[in-house]
């Protein structure tokens, strides 16, 4: 045997295993496949993806999480050289080093996993695991004021037939009555079929969406990293001061709610604030012109 023969024979050689589908565990599975290993990647939940896919921003920079995330899942899930093992934990290992034997359960699914979309909707309502204890109830319908069931049912029939339409039809309800009512929430489960707690992750989930009354004029003060270093704190502490609210609060008259967004997509106009979705550059010395602009067309209209 050469020398070269035995280097060769007694490097370790065959297949990878990677435990944890987080952003560590893909990102060394995608560096292990590109370089021509045999990876199998495995985790405990349902979907690749860990902590950093429930995340929003990333510090320091409050770049997108899902914007980084996103693609190394994709190809991950599309490289020839990973398998994917959800859902499954390691049972026992033996071998040594470079020679390894790993007994692994895969715990069974329920589902077809060609049509999978790792929502987890299977896990937190099965019906196996959790027995179902729905009551029965009466129709929310006859505790909806006239007026404002016509215009519930206005909404729904408007997206009658859309198997998808839970979000927008949510977003019409926000848009009319300016906030989502408990009444029209369990209105719309009931309706579409769909269970409430689903519709209250859907609502919780968005930030657009919510379930207090907001003022008629919804301001939006950008607190993200462009808008803060030119001034974007100094701007919302003079809207506070000027309506007399903190953010995330609605006047006693109902005309305004001060709310900060993490970025209004116009870092280069910064500092920004939006009213009713109209943007506006701004600093801390034009922001009374600007809410009085508001006021005054408040009272226009009462007179």
């Amino acid at each position: 045997m050469t020398v070269q023969e035995h280097e060769i024979k007694s490097k370790p050689v065959g297949s990878v295993l990677v435990l944890g589908g987080g952003i560590a565990g893909v990102q060394s599975a995608l560096d292990l496949a590109d370089s021509g290993f045999k990876v199998y990647l495995l985790d405990r939940s349902t979907s690749i993806g860990g902590v950093m896919a429930q995340l929003d921003k990333t510090f320091p920079t409050n770049d997108c999480s899902m914007c980084i995330l996103s693609p190394k899942l994709v190809e991950a899930g599309r490289h020839h050289n990973i398998e994917l093992l959800m859902n499954s934990e390691i049972k026992e290992v033996s071998g040594s080093a470079g020679d390894f034997q790993v007994e692994i359960l895969k715990h069974p699914r329920f589902v077809r996993e060609d049509r999978c979309t790792g929502c987890g909707e299977c896990a937190a309502n099965c019906l196996v695991r959790y027995e179902s204890q729905i009551p029965e109830t009466e129709s929310v319908r006859e505790q909806i004021q006239g007026s404002e069931l016509q215009k519930l049912d206005s909404i729904l029939k408007k997206h009658e037939g859309d198997p998808g339409a839970l979000i927008p039809v949510l977003q019409d309800i926000n848009d009319e009555f300016n906030y989502l009512p408990e009444d029209a929430l369990r209105y719309v489960a009931e309706i579409l079929n769909v269970p409430l707690s689903q519709v209250y992750n859907v609502v919780t989930f968005y930030t657009t969406f919510s379930l207090t009354p907001r003022g008629e004029h919804v301001i939006k003060v950008c607190q993200g990293t462009a808008c803060h270093v030119r001034g974007g704190a100094r701007v919302l502490s003079e809207i506070e001061r000027n309506l007399g609210i903190d953010a995330g609060e609605t006047t006693e008259d109902q005309k305004f709610t001060l709310e900060t967004v993490n970025c209004l997509g116009a870092c280069a106009l910064g500092p920004v604030v939006v009213i009713d979705k109209e943007y506006y550059p701004t600093t801390p010395a034009k922001i009374e012109k600007l809410l009085n602009k508001y006021k005054k067309s408040d009272e226009g209209e009462e007179t």
